[in-house]
């Protein structure tokens, strides 16, 4: 059987994700069998295994750091929020339906038959189970009914580092405050504190370090810099959905409130000179390169945004200029002339699209999860360099489109002029997909492009090297590595 070790943060984004992530690699490297494993997770980036399934993003990103294929087990319960007070529950991959939180709360001590099912099957099958916590252990006023924090780790028997995030500030009361605000049982399960995302000099920190171990009773296990490399983040508060600078080649999608998989479009990032940035504001669209309305989990109300904002009318604007537009999923919907809701998968209700795409979609009771591979059919516009370019993503969508216009994949989608939509997420990853649309937006500039194909695999593949071998550096793993061992004793 596996032996575990579990990130607990100090609050949401604290670089849980990042961590496990990295040890996964680093157990990788050192010859063990390790799996990523997080009880409960709440999010809008999803992923569909290859046997239908789907599970957060996070999880298989941490398994491809650990060079095992994604599992479901993985990630056993899996909440896509609907609205501020709802969410979809998927367990075991599947859609279990809507539910408002304080029906979630009240039932969710029922499905730990199903998260021991699944992590007892990964301790079977592995050396190192670790494990990701969720938020802050400290909630006082969810501790009661916990399965993802302190509850999680006394089910799996778990030993724990606690991170703190210092590039936010206040991280002595974070992790001491943490600290405090557990039981004393709990507290014994903490084996050591990490320090996350510091800038500058570390040694500045010494006295730090000495305080917080004399405070707090737990060793620092390391100090981890602010590490800049390339991982696929599916946190809502990701440095990435900021509106950053612009790029040579200015790549601007569309931040829509319920915006689901923009990790869809970190692919362009690879490319020297390419810029992605989000919006949400007209001031914020300037004169982008080309345009992507992403995947949202509502997608009628985030419709309704869109024209409110005025960004409707603002990209509009850009595709009469002729900038290219491609929606992926939700924003492939919007793309259409009506979007219906008539089983109510998303609260029910109907809105006109954007109508740049002779289709409609109606939503059914029953999600669409699938892998699909292709290729792009007789591309019109701009793009029409993807034709007979092949393609292979993942579909996750409540609703079916119908439409009238020039299929843009093998699969389906549609295209007319420079507007372009389909369901596959994933799709600009293959380097054929994206170095072709790169190097037409440079020469729409008159800029002569003078890069090459990418390879996502193998890109993301240094860019879990260049994380784990930071974090190892930074790391006492010689420590870690003794915890694991002793476990709980």
């Amino acid at each position: 059987m596996a032996k575990a070790i579990m990130i607990q943060g100090t609050m949401s984004n604290s670089g849980k994700s990042f961590l496990a992530a990295a040890l996964c690699r680093i157990f990788k490297q050192d010859g063990y069998s390790a799996t990523p494993f997080k009880s409960q997770n709440m999010a809008l980036n999803s992923y569909i295994t290859a046997d239908g399934l789907e599970m957060g993003r996070a999880q298989a990103m941490q398994a491809e750091a650990a060079g095992i294929e994604p599992s479901v087990l993985m990630n056993p319960i899996l909440l896509k929020p609907t609205t501020d007070v709802g969410s979809q529950v998927i367990v075991n991959g599947e859609v279990r339906g809507n539910m408002r939180a304080m029906d979630y709360f009240r039932q969710k001590k029922e499905l730990i038959p199903d998260i021991m099912k699944a992590y007892n099957t990964l301790a079977e099958q592995h050396d190192i189970i670790v494990i990701e916590g969720a938020g802050s252990p400290a909630e006082i006023n969810l501790k009661q009914d916990d399965i993802v924090n302190m509850g999680m780790a006394k089910l799996a028997k778990a030993p724990v580092l606690l991170t703190g995030d210092i590039d936010r500030g206040g991280v002595f009361a974070q992790l001491l405050g943490t600290l405090m605000l557990l039981e004393d049982d709990e507290r014994s399960m903490v084996k050591g504190l990490i320090v996350n995302k510091f800038r500058g000099d570390r040694s500045i920190f010494s006295d730090g370090v000495r305080m917080l171990e004399e405070r707090g009773g737990k060793p620092v296990i390391g100090v981890v810099p602010y590490i800049k490399c390339d991982i696929e983040d599916e946190d809502s508060l990701s440095e990435k959905l900021e509106n950053g600078s612009k790029g040579i080649i200015d790549i601007v999608v569309i931040r829509l409130p319920r915006i689901s998989n923009f990790t869809d479009f970190d692919v362009f990032s690879q490319y020297e000179g390419v810029s992605v940035r989000y919006v949400s504001k007209c001031s914020e669209l300037s004169e982008p390169d080309m345009i992507i309305i992403p995947g949202t989990k509502s997608t009628i109300s985030d419709m309704k945004w869109l024209r409110e904002s005025g960004l409707e009318a603002a990209v509009k604007k850009c595709v009469s200029r002729g900038v290219p537009l491609f929606g992926i999923c939700g924003g492939y919907q919007m793309l259409g002339e009506r979007i219906t809701d008539s089983a109510g998968a998303e609260g029910g209700g109907a809105i006109d699209g954007m109508g740049l795409l002779k289709c409609c979609t109606d939503f059914f009771a029953e999600k669409t999860r699938r892998r699909t591979e292709g290729v792009f059919v007789e591309v019109d516009g701009a793009f029409s360099c993807l034709t007979g370019s092949h393609f292979s993503g993942y579909e996750i969508h409540m609703g079916e489109t119908v439409s009238e216009e020039t299929p843009l994949l093998s699969c389906g989608g549609a295209q007319i002029g420079n507007v372009y939509g389909c369901y596959i997420h994933g799709i600009f990853d293959s380097a054929e997909v994206s170095e072709c649309i790169v190097k037409v937006l440079f020469e729409r500039k008159g800029i002569e492009y003078s890069g090459g194909k990418i390879d996502r695999k193998t890109y993301k593949e240094m860019q879990f090297d260049i994380l784990a071998d930071s974090v190892r550096n930074s790391l006492d793993m010689k420590l870690i590595y003794n915890i694991i061992d002793k476990g709980l004793i």
